[in-house]
């Protein structure tokens, strides 16, 4: 199983939807400071699963989704897709036969924990 794409809407810095594609071999994020580097590989462990605020550098999960900045409002939510190649069938049961597989988080502002 490999990583293929990552898309990110309302995460953090990311207010419109942004795609990452992840190549085989190395696949690197560049760019200045503030970018949202951070963010990206913060995206990856949150769509994978992780709970914890302090790891997404924030006080609550709320602070996963975008706040705001001048001329933009902040979203009402933040939603994280990475879709995963299972060409080989190593996915376990009952996700072993689809060649393709997407796993999805969404948080709606309010509902996460403090």
């Amino acid at each position: 199983m490999q990583f293929q794409r990552l898309k990110l809407v309302g995460f953090k810095s990311f207010v419109d939807a942004a795609e990452v594609q992840i190549e085989s071999g190395l696949t690197g994020v560049v760019g200045p400071n503030g970018c949202g580097k951070s963010n990206v590989l913060e995206s990856l462990r949150w769509v994978m699963g992780a709970n914890s605020a302090k790891a997404m550098r924030g006080q609550g999960m709320d602070d996963v989704i975008f706040a705001g900045a001048a001329g933009r409002p902040p979203r009402s939510h933040a939603e994280v897709v990475l879709t995963i190649d299972n060409a080989q069938k190593r996915a376990p049961q009952p996700f072993t036969d689809s060649p393709v597989l997407e796993v999805s988080r969404r948080l709606d502002r309010g509902q996460g924990a403090p």
